[in-house]
């Protein structure tokens, strides 16, 4: 299920820390290398801090935003300082991290996404994760290197695969689970309805934050995603339209 795993950088200043970072995957046999609008991608120093990795780097992905990286991933995990001001399902052990992406890799792919050096994720970028995770830390500097972080996330991966967890995911692999672009489009659609239907009369990013965090919980599959987008067309169908 490794390969199914896949690691996103978004922003990355430093093009050193690609070349750590594509090191430290493949240490722990991850080779899915994604970057999103990278500063500089194409440095000596890239390839020579890859140590051995560098064909992680000739296959990575380049893409221009991060929605682009993740569209086809059944679960999209942010590796940031916890914002609770976002009510997305936040993993504090990264152990319970990487073994549910373990699991949910038997139904797609996994993104485990990182931010800028500096800043790490915004607030909208961790909008297109379903879960979030911390590396717990000396609280007086718990400031990781990013290179580092990845290190530390793709060792618990490796892990979790490693102790055969993969055996006991919560779906079982024939059944398909939604792709962050079909979820997407199922919160567009529940969203129009609310707005139609009355509940809401405007966009609300807190209400809405909420139910993603609601879905992101549950996991819905495919099959119980269609029947949710039934029931909303359904309601849809007796709701007066925009004149």
């Amino acid at each position: 299920m490794l390969s199914n795993i896949r690691i996103v950088l978004v922003q990355t200043y430093h093009p050193g820390n690609i070349g750590s970072a594509a090191r430290a995957m493949k240490t722990m046999g991850l080779d899915k290398l994604v970057l999103v609008n990278p500063r500089t991608f194409t440095d000596p120093e890239t390839m020579q801090l890859a140590a051995g990795a560098q064909d992680i780097i000739a296959n990575a992905r380049i893409v221009d935003t991060l929605s682009d990286a993740v569209a086809d991933c059944v679960q999209v995990i942010g590796a940031s300082a916890r914002l609770r001001s976002l009510p997305l399902p936040h993993y504090d052990e990264p152990s319970a991290m990487a073994a549910d992406a373990i699991s949910q890799a038997h139904s797609g792919p996994v993104a485990l996404v990182f931010g800028r050096e500096r800043s790490g994720l915004s607030k909208e970028e961790i909008r297109h994760c379903s879960h979030q995770v911390s590396i717990p830390a000396n609280p007086d500097y718990g400031i990781l290197n990013l290179s580092q972080a990845v290190q530390v996330l793709a060792y618990e991966l490796y892990q979790a695969w490693r102790r055969g967890q993969q055996h006991h995911a919560k779906h079982n692999s024939d059944t398909p689970m939604p792709n962050r672009e079909q979820l997407d489009s199922f919160h567009q659609h529940l969203s129009e309805v609310m707005r139609l239907s009355g509940f809401i009369i405007q966009p609300h990013m807190q209400t809405q934050a909420h139910l993603q965090a609601l879905f992101a919980r549950a996991q819905p599959t495919c099959k119980e995603l269609n029947i949710l987008r039934g029931v909303l067309a359904a309601i849809q169908r007796q709701l007066p339209t925009d004149s």
